[in-house]
């Protein structure tokens, strides 16, 4: 009488992961999205469209800067980035993890930068760190955004 009762238990148990995983695998696929719709923003220049994506409080730490520690400041961050330069982008992530309302991206990125005024291009390769939190209406904002030159 007792196995029984254990094997449904397990079942169960392995039944309830499975679903987890699924929910995990859907929520990674959300958060792969965004990281698209950020690229394409970026690549259009559109300063709103990546700020939209930043929690309230947030933390932008781009290199030799200050942290930008909400939309506003991230976008008049890029703002300031699209009027001096036109702008290119390809990115992803390698790596996302999701856990409850918390998630991860680990990725690349290889940014073209045109100056405006001068011509002048250029080509830089990054990786980044972003970290997601669920907010109360289901959708995932970065709370925190940090990467850093493969350039020396």
């Amino acid at each position: 009488m007792r196995y029984p009762a254990l094997l449904f238990v397990s079942l169960l148990t392995l039944a309830c992961r499975s679903k987890d995983r699924n929910v995990n695998v859907r929520e990674a696929e959300v958060i792969k999205k965004i990281s698209s719709e950020r690229a394409k923003a970026f690549n259009e220049g559109d300063a709103a469209g990546i700020a939209r994506h930043f929690a309230d409080k947030c933390f932008l730490m781009a290199p030799g800067g200050q942290t930008k520690t909400d939309p506003a400041q991230v976008k008049a961050y890029y703002q300031a980035i699209f009027d001096k330069y036109t702008t290119g982008l390809q990115s992803g992530y390698e790596d996302v993890k999701v856990d409850g309302d918390l998630a991860y991206g680990r990725g690349f990125a290889k940014v073209r930068l045109k100056d405006k005024v001068t011509g002048e291009e250029k080509t830089s390769t990054a990786k980044y760190l972003n970290i997601l939190e669920r907010q109360s209406d289901g959708s995932w904002k970065t709370t925190h955004d940090i990467w850093n030159a493969n350039e020396e």
